[in-house]
């Protein structure tokens, strides 16, 4: 759902000017439906289904808008640190959140959807309150036959930012292994070395902590040494992550495991942002990141079935992380081909062209 309506929705935002707009919309959208899931009781799957699912999209919806913000309000120069500290602080949010709803993992569960719904919705209220969206004057159109002809002339020109194109491609397929891990670390934790619920939670404590340290500490690496860079040395990470992964012996050696998975998570993900926005050109943020959130969930597809079926077919664990390694080293491949000061100059030089007829 977000892959196929991101990049409408983005251009859309990008010709009326009005990402706060669908910025707020979907927030609240997915406040509302993880708070009902509170009334989801044992047995309501397919209830718990929508809510999810519906509470998912918005989420995932709202951070297109969310980055989008980034050129707003940094400049080029200081997109790598800004980008981390928006990370790290984040990932604080989701220490602060785990800590709320702790008493109430182990029972009164149902009540963790409506406390985190909460959490989530008042601290957004703050971005709604200080954030000023840049506006610029725009002339009542029909926007979405605007965003679909935008979207159009984006593919059929996307060779005049040969640099963002190339990016995106690996970016889809390093972050599937990112997407991989984030998903699985639980299970595997969990399937192959018995870990209970307390012990699942100090493990993604751990991570989180370490997170912080990864957006910060290679936000401020990104502005000195450049993106691709950086972004190379995130994946020369996470390859060391998954290796620790198939190796590590016992539930001590996983914990540190994870530790290097949240500098890896942090840091990859702050430089992924950075890297994306300075490629794209301003006029075309909230469209690009469409595009950027479309390679995201399709990566959220494919690279859990893959490791599904590989499991599956396996009967391990171990042989399905081996194959996030193919992931990583092909993204590092591909990673190699962009030029990033071509690609900020392509940005920077980009006419717009009206698309309207």
């Amino acid at each position: 759902m977000v892959a196929l309506s991101a990049p409408i929705f983005g251009a859309v935002a990008d010709y009326s000017r009005s990402k706060k707009k669908f910025l707020f919309i979907f927030c609240y959208l997915s406040v509302i439906f993880t708070a009902l899931l509170y009334f989801v009781e044992a047995g309501d799957v397919t209830k718990g289904m929508i809510f999810f699912i519906i509470a998912n999209f918005g989420f995932n919806s709202a951070n297109v808008f969310y980055n989008a913000f980034l050129p707003e309000i940094t400049s080029r120069d200081q997109m790598g640190k800004v980008s981390g500290w928006g990370w790290a602080i984040g990932y604080v949010g989701g220490l602060l959140a785990l800590a709320l709803v702790f008493p109430f993992s182990q029972s009164h569960t149902r009540l963790v959807f409506p406390v985190v719904a909460l959490f989530y919705g008042s601290f957004a209220v703050i971005t709604f309150w200080l954030l000023r969206e840049v506006r610029l004057p725009s002339k009542r159109s029909n926007y979405y036959r605007i965003a679909c002809q935008r979207i159009r002339y984006s593919f059929e020109n996307i060779r005049k930012l040969p640099q963002l194109f190339r990016y995106i491609i690996s970016y889809l397929v390093y972050n599937e292994g990112i997407v991989v891990v984030i998903t699985f670390a639980s299970i595997y934790g969990a399937t192959r070395f018995g870990m209970n619920t307390k012990q699942l939670i100090l493990y993604f404590i751990i991570a989180q902590t370490t997170s912080i340290a990864g957006a910060l500490g290679f936000g401020y690496i990104i502005d000195h040494i450049g993106a691709i860079k950086t972004i190379s040395i995130t994946l020369l990470i996470w390859i060391f992550v998954v290796l620790g992964a198939i190796f590590c012996r016992d539930i001590t050696e996983f914990y540190l495991v994870g530790l290097l998975a949240g500098i890896a998570m942090g840091s990859s993900q702050s430089a992924s942002r950075t890297m994306l926005a300075l490629l794209t050109p301003d006029e075309k943020m909230s469209e690009f990141f469409g595009f950027y959130s479309l390679t995201g969930r399709l990566a959220s597809v494919i690279g859990p079935l893959i490791y599904g079926e590989v499991a599956r077919i396996t009967g391990s664990q171990r042989y399905s992380i081996a194959v996030v390694l193919v992931f990583f080293l092909a993204g590092m491949v591909l990673l190699r081909r962009v030029d990033e000061k071509t690609g900020i100059q392509q940005a920077e030089n980009w006419i717009p062209q009206s698309t309207e007829k």
